[in-house]
């Protein structure tokens, strides 16, 4: 296996990973497990994706078949062009995967791991990066410490450096920051950004839903096995029409007003708060203002919520709802 040669050849494809009816299904003693449902998913190249779901949702399967670590039942699929089954050792170095698990030699140096997992793609003496990755990861001064003698964090930063080793143009960080503290975190992803930016495609799973909506540009929802949600963030987060509207009173008040009454609007804190849910779709702010004004109260302040990415997410994953599978293609 060698190292991929270049990503930024003139010839490059359109996606970077191509997904269509993959599907897995697990046989055991106590009876089938359908871990993925007929997925479809087209991730375009230079993208910033996350891919989330529950717990059990069928995400690491997925990112298992991507990385050759587990056989599908049906289906296809594409790295960087290259298709899983009929090339398996090019499109594997056209991947880096990051495991959640922490699955390094203890009794190897961080300079060691990253040496002999290049060797393992193939990759020249001349042409190893070893040093340059452990600068861009944070270790250089721990780069002839034994992985056992690093912290949590330090050792998922050495595994971001193993998955870089043969310069992959597309990367998977498979929960990249579980236990990893804040400062870490932000270094992480300043480096994922920095990656991003030179052309590499990632793909993370992660269950801090803040990461995903600061992150990426894309986000695809999977839940049960089944892909529910697939688009740019823009769009996913304009699924939900609606908005709260607080206001702040001055002084209490004993009932609603009735000019505000039309918009029903729950009276809270002792009645200094008047909480208000509406559609922008079929309500304009200015005609709830107007009522305000009319009202004549005495407003301390007014704040509004926006609808995030936690709302859509809980909404698409709710279990016990029968949705139709949404179309896999990003928008």
């Amino acid at each position: 296996m060698t190292a991929f040669a270049d990503r930024n050849t003139p010839v490059q494809p359109e996606n970077a990973i191509e997904i269509s009816g993959l599907t897995k299904l697990y046989r055991g003693k106590s009876g089938e497990k359908l871990a993925l449902d007929h997925v479809d998913l087209a991730v375009p190249r230079g993208s910033l994706f996350a891919l989330l779901g529950p717990n059990g949702a069928g995400k690491s399967t997925l990112i298992n078949i991507l990385a050759g670590l587990v056989r599908k039942t049906e289906g296809s699929a594409r790295i960087w062009g290259i298709d899983i089954d009929a090339h398996p050792r090019q499109a594997a170095s056209a991947i880096g995967v990051v495991p959640q698990e922490l699955n390094l030699d203890a009794f190897f140096t961080a300079r060691e791991a990253l040496d002999i997992q290049a060797g393992m793609y193939g990759v020249p003496k001349s042409e190893r990066r070893t040093d340059e990755i452990l600068a861009r990861i944070g270790l250089t001064d721990k780069a002839d410490a034994y992985a056992r003698s690093l912290s949590g964090g330090m050792r998922r930063r050495l595994l971001v450096g193993k998955a870089m080793v043969h310069n992959p143009p597309v990367l998977v960080l498979d929960e990249p920051t579980a236990g990893v503290d804040i400062e870490l975190r932000q270094q992480l992803w300043n480096e994922v950004r920095k990656l991003n930016r030179e052309g590499v495609t990632v793909v993370i799973t992660t269950h801090y839903l803040e990461e995903a909506e600061e992150l990426c540009d894309r986000i695809a929802i999977i839940n049960h096995g089944k892909l529910v949600a697939c688009e740019s963030k823009e769009t996913l987060l304009r699924r939900i029409d609606g908005k709260t509207l607080k206001i702040s009173l001055a002084e209490p008040v004993a009932a609603v007003p009735p000019a505000l009454s039309p918009f029903e609007p729950e009276l809270q804190q002792g009645g200094r708060l008047l909480v208000l849910q509406y559609r922008p779709s079929r309500t304009r702010i200015g005609d709830i203002l107007d009522a305000l004004a009319a009202s004549r109260l005495s407003v301390a302040d007014l704040s509004t919520e926006e609808t995030d990415l936690e709302d859509i997410f809980l909404q698409l994953t709710a279990s016990g709802q029968d949705r139709q599978r949404k179309p896999a293609t990003a928008a």
